[in-house]
């Protein structure tokens, strides 16, 4: 983060006068006063705790000046609002730079298109990207205010909560490309409808600069609210960009695009991932990335962890582990894919399902659907595990013989993860085949790690 202490102040418009503080070059700005090193900024912001509370330990640990909203004894920039200020800091920043910011939302495979366009745009550019989760109004500043002095393009990541989210990010980001991989049914518990999460999506075109892109799939519950006069590329069965020819296979995809010449191949099941590396492949053609290194960078992607990949079991069985998050959307395309894709000789299918997360009201509806997506005669046996998968459950056992289907509690009053995770191991044999699906909460990596 390449300013100085009295920029800052005028950045965040100070309340106070900071003349009498030494104009100094800041280090990085951390929240957490433990990550605190010499010559840093130090953010209190009101979680659980106080941030203030912290300002003490922050100075113990170098910091040399704090962003405050009370008056304090050490070097503070005050403020009405630390958070306020802390956007607007990341607002001016942005603006200095001049940096390329692409900003990438959606329901399911924002995190895996921000990686794959990350790393096709790091072949020819200084490239940085979200970390990990940091997502939000606290996350997505904080990106911006970290990533290296000599950025070229900066691939954000937008979450969506509730209405409004990604409206603020995007007017904090001003990207010069939007993307929305999906529009699914998350967090419908805040949303009510999938229309109104469509609506918060389509608010990343609030902040795109002029001339700027939104790359949308071509999905009709968004055309309501697609803008006049604003370039828009869909993609999808013939669509602007569409997939010309898809090779699955058990850990790649090869295919071909409409924009392209080259066959692209990628390290990872599932065909949503070759929508979303389709997505990635245009950015980096919009923003003048060769072919050939398009193709390269795909062909090496290194994903956020615990999205779709295959590991090894201890005994060898095969472990397909897609446990980050879930919801109606994903937990069908990955299904589709693991019963698509060519068995073990003499392996069986284990399919694990736990509950999809922040579905409101229709939550027990949604998972009872689920019985559309399961085939009897490519899943040898299923695991289903919450309260939500009870229903679901219930109706699997009319067309799976009943010792086929495993159901096991998630309540107030019980948990039963252990047991499932020692039927499995009971279960799982060395030529098998086992997915893995669910909602972060529902600790299914912790199932993943014992197996």
């Amino acid at each position: 983060m390449n300013l100085t202490l009295h920029e800052v102040a005028n950045a965040v418009k100070a309340q106070n006068d900071i003349s009498k503080y030494e104009d100094r070059v800041l280090g990085n700005i951390e929240f957490d006063s433990r990550l605190i090193q010499p010559g840093d900024i130090f953010l209190p912001l009101k979680g659980a705790r106080d941030g203030h509370d912290f300002i003490p330990t922050a100075f113990e640990n170098g910091a040399v000046v704090t962003l405050s909203e009370q008056e304090v004894a050490v070097p503070h920039i005050l403020v009405d609002n630390t958070e306020q200020a802390f956007q607007d800091l990341a607002r001016y920043y942005l603006a200095k730079t001049a940096v390329d910011v692409i900003a990438i939302t959606g329901s399911n495979g924002k995190t895996t298109t921000k990686d794959m366009t990350a790393q096709i745009l790091a072949t020819t550019y200084k490239t940085y990207k979200t970390q990990g989760n940091y997502n939000n109004e606290i996350g997505l500043p904080y990106t911006v205010l970290h990533m290296p002095d000599d950025t070229e393009k900066l691939v954000l990541e937008m979450g969506q909560d509730h209405m409004g989210d990604i409206h603020l990010l995007s007017t904090l980001a001003k990207p010069k490309l939007a993307v929305i991989t999906l529009i699914g049914e998350s967090h419908l518990e805040f949303f009510g409808t999938r229309e109104k999460i469509a609506e918060g999506k389509m608010q990343i075109i609030d902040g795109l600069v002029n001339g700027g892109e939104l790359i949308a799939p071509a999905d009709k519950i968004i055309n309501a609210y697609l803008p006049e006069n604003q370039k828009i590329t869909r993609f999808g069965a013939d669509a602007d960009l569409h997939l010309t020819a898809l090779y699955e296979h058990k850990d790649h995809l090869s295919f071909t695009v409409n924009f392209l010449d080259e066959t692209l191949t990628i390290p990872v099941p599932g065909k949503f991932n070759a929508t979303n590396a389709m997505i990635a492949a245009y950015i980096g053609t919009l923003e003048g990335v060769s072919p050939k290194n398009i193709k390269v960078a795909l062909a090496s992607l290194n994903l956020t962890k615990n999205r779709v990949e295959w590991l090894k079991a201890s005994n060898g069985a095969d472990i397909l582990s897609d446990v980050y998050n879930a919801n109606p959307t994903a937990m069908r395309l990955i299904l589709e894919t693991f019963q698509t894709i060519e068995r073990n000789p003499e392996g069986r299918k284990i399919a694990v399902l736990a509950d999809m997360k922040e579905l409101g009201e229709q939550s027990a509806r949604l998972h009872a659907a689920m019985i559309t997506a399961l085939n009897p005669e490519k899943l040898d046996l299923l695991y289903l595990y919450g309260q939500d998968m009870l229903p679901l459950s219930q109706l699997a056992q009319e067309i799976f013989p009943p010792e086929r289907v495993k159901y096991f509690r998630k309540d107030d009053e019980k948990d039963e993860l252990e047991n499932m995770s020692q039927a499995l191991l009971d279960d799982l044999k060395p030529m098998d085949q086992i997915l893995l699906k669910g909602s972060n909460s529902m600790r299914l990596a912790e199932v993943v790690k014992k197996i």
